[in-house]
């Protein structure tokens, strides 16, 4: 069972930053061999849900309010490390960012833009794909949407 907590970037430690960062750095930079700009100026419009495991920062994502991102609220960069995944943790925090968009933001309503090979795992949680396929960042993703 992972620890959550949501938290302002204003409320984020030096410490918990420097795990997120390195957490989306290793999943997305590294395994997936992705050059792109992660760090790109819209954490400090977020609120981070946190997934630690025995301490350690071992799930994330980040979630904003409609407007800030896309018109409706949405999650972004869903990471689970990777010697953590057979655990489930993707279900873990994303459940538990859809019940802060709701505690926060007062809404249901979420847009996401999910990498393609992902769509099985957001139908599983309510999520519809929506459109076509596209590219992000040489990736093919798909905007999805729960209600």
């Amino acid at each position: 069972m992972l620890e959550i907590k949501v938290k302002s970037f204003e409320a984020l430690t030096k410490h918990e930053l420097y795990y997120l960062l390195q957490l989306r750095s290793e999943v997305f930079v590294v395994e997936q061999d992705c050059v792109y700009q992660d760090i790109d100026g819209k954490d400090e419009k977020a609120l981070h849900v946190l997934g630690f495991k025995d301490e350690k920062l071992v799930a994330y994502t980040r979630i904003f309010k409609s407007g800030d991102y896309f018109e409706e609220t949405s999650i972004g960069r869903v990471v689970v490390a990777k010697n953590e995944r057979q655990f489930k943790y993707g279900y873990d925090i994303m459940e538990a960012s859809i019940k802060a968009i709701k505690n926060h933001f007062n809404t249901s309503e979420i847009k996401i833009s999910a990498q393609c090979y992902l769509k099985k795992f957001y139908t599983n949680l309510g999520f519809k794909a929506v459109g076509e396929a596209y590219l992000e960042d040489d990736i093919p993703h798909i905007a999805m949407v729960k209600e």
